[in-house]
């Protein structure tokens, strides 16, 4: 009680010092007021960084994805959920978690040799266990482990020797061990995880945080994670204690209406970012947040690579994953990726650090980041041409471009060697790039622009042999249906509105008769009709189940006859009568009969 009553004269005094935020988004009399200067300015170095190292590590890699002999299904922290372990059983596995072979400084260097500027890390999942040495409950890794140390005030020590940023991941809804914690799918161990989430709140989540952003050093993020059950009040609850690190950030997962300062795409890549917000994707090396002893899905170093360079063309940060053993190592397949990305980064580094967005709606051949023009540093306006498919002709065409483009050379090019400009068809540009890619993965063009990019979108095209492929990142989408990423696949999803239709323009210089054929997933049995229409022509189809909304297969609908050449529109309209899952479309692709 003499705790409770602690925390709470620290709350009123907090709050006694706080103005009230004014804000017409979200109004909460334990933020203090901030204007758009100020929050351009906590947020810059975060806007900057583009790259950050997420660590999900718990008691949870003692297990390692196996219980009772089976293999649990499923992400490995999720274990005692999945695996519907009773608290007291899954809780003698803290006697097996002594991480001896944890070396905080090793662990900041592989981020840094990487190129990530920062790191976050679970200071409690939702098994409820902590990994630091907290006072609120001895269910954490200095009281109920052998290990006997404070893995979290190690790394804080390493990252503020390294000059790395260092924020916690915290739970601060579902937990699996104390009574009153939520737990997603509801408790099966009743006796000992049943009780009052606001006390909850109050006894453990409240204390916990405050110990995190007090103990630790300057803290740069907290991480909220699933607001299961979280209600205005409960979050509230919550929010003045980020006043303990002044000028942190904190994302959308609190949970009771707050948006926080991201949004946290989860294992995919927006298809054009979140305009007028900031945002991080994070993503796993491999299928697991937390350590699976038998999870060898690795993705390739270009996997990782691009993505980053996608990311960043599109505003936003990339959160990547490791998940430690329980003896405390990163997984060598881990290190060795970062390692290459590291070599990348340090080649091609400027074209990531303290870019923005790309001005290009779409480019064939790869990715764009851009850096504003700068006076003070004698920097022009430049834009970044991260090159996927290197041109075999080595020539790079540029579409819709209209700024004259002074300098243009090979990023990893020390000499800088100009590269020839010219005009080339229909608004294009044309950088004489060679023939041979820099990198075999990425290869970064630099033009130095005159002004501020003004670029223009050109037409679809129809292919040189005759088809026409239409995708999501072209489409015009009337109604609240959007584009999304399944697993790197771009595809038009949330489709639940009947009223919602989808248009694509394009040019058709041959004209003719052309096989329409649609790729799409639907879970469950599908059913949906709708149509595909070009001018008078329509054909109907019915939607397909495949079992799941990110299982994608195509199907011929028929013929459908273009008969003049020139800008021609194709609409895709749902004839359902109730609003339901229509479908997630992924593609619709014309191509030339005979």
């Amino acid at each position: 009680m003499r705790r409770l009553l602690t925390v709470v004269g620290v709350l009123i005094a907090i709050l006694s010092v706080i103005p009230v935020l004014k804000s017409a988004e979200e109004k909460n009399s334990a933020l203090p007021e901030e204007t758009k200067e100020q929050r351009d300015a906590r947020m810059k170095w975060w806007r900057e960084a583009r790259f950050g190292m997420f660590i999900h590590w718990g008691v949870y890699s003692v297990p390692a994805g196996t219980y009772d002999g089976k293999e649990i299904a499923g992400i490995g922290e999720w274990i005692m959920n999945r695996g519907k372990i009773p608290v007291d059983v899954y809780a003698k596995y803290t006697e097996k978690f002594n991480p001896v072979k944890f070396n905080a400084d090793e662990w900041v260097s592989i981020a840094k040799n990487a190129g990530m500027k920062y790191i976050v890390i679970t200071s409690k999942h939702h098994d409820g266990f902590a990994m630091f040495h907290s006072k609120a409950s001895k269910y954490n890794i200095y009281d109920a482990t052998p290990f006997k140390r404070d893995p979290l005030k190690e790394l804080s020590e390493a990252c503020e020797k390294q000059g790395v940023k260092l924020g916690f991941y915290y739970s601060q809804a579902q937990d699996w061990h104390h009574p009153g914690g939520a737990a997603s799918g509801g408790h099966w161990d009743k006796e000992k995880q049943d009780g009052d989430m606001t006390e909850y709140i109050k006894n453990i989540a409240m204390p916990q945080v405050k110990e995190i952003l007090s103990n630790y050093g300057k803290i740069a993020v907290l991480w909220w994670d699933t607001p299961t059950d979280m209600t205005k009040e409960r979050a509230e609850m919550l929010l003045p204690l980020l006043q303990l690190q002044p000028g942190i950030i904190w994302n959308n997962r609190l949970g009771g209406g707050y948006h926080g300062d991201t949004e946290t795409p989860e294992q995919f890549i927006p298809a054009t970012g979140y305009p007028g917000r900031d945002w991080e994707t994070c993503m796993t090396m491999n299928g697991t947040w937390g350590y699976k002893s038998y999870d060898h899905n690795w993705k390739p170093v270009e996997v990782l690579l691009r993505n980053l360079v996608d990311i960043a063309s599109k505003g936003g940060n990339y959160l990547l994953n490791v998940g430690p053993t329980s003896e405390g190592q990163i997984p060598e397949p881990s290190v060795e990726r970062l390692k290459e990305v590291g070599k990348w980064i340090k080649a091609n580094g400027d074209a990531i650090y303290c870019t923005s967005a790309s001005p290009f709606k779409r480019l064939g051949w790869g990715r764009c980041t851009q850096k504003p023009f700068d006076a003070a540093q004698g920097r022009p306006s430049i834009l970044y041409f991260h090159v996927f498919d290197w041109p075999k002709d080595g020539k790079l065409v540029v579409p819709g471009l209209k700024n004259k483009i002074n300098n243009s050379y090979l990023l990893t090019d020390q000499n800088k060697s100009k590269l020839a400009v010219t005009p080339g068809e229909e608004g294009t540009v044309v950088i004489a790039v060679g023939e041979k890619a820099p990198d075999p993965i990425v290869s970064v063009v630099v033009a130095e622009i005159e002004g501020v990019p003004d670029v223009t979108v050109p037409p679809l095209v129809q292919e040189s042999d005759g088809s026409i492929i239409l995708l999501p990142g072209d489409a015009e989408i009337h109604g609240s249906a959007k584009v999304q990423n399944s697993h790197g696949k771009e595809n038009i999803g949330y489709w639940t509105d009947v009223s919602c239709f989808v248009t694509w323009k394009f040019k058709v210089i041959k004209p003719g008769k052309f096989n329409v054929e649609i790729t799409s997933a639907c879970e469950g049995k599908g059913g949906s009709e709708y149509t595909v229409s070009v001018g008078n022509e329509s054909l109907k189809g019915m939607v397909d189940g495949t079992g799941k909304w990110d299982k994608f297969k195509s199907k011929k609908l028929g013929v459908i006859s273009i008969p003049e050449a020139g800008m021609v529109e194709l609409v895709v309209k749902p004839l359902n009568k109730k609003n339901a899952g229509v479908m997630n479309l992924q593609s619709i692709t014309l191509k030339p009969c005979g």
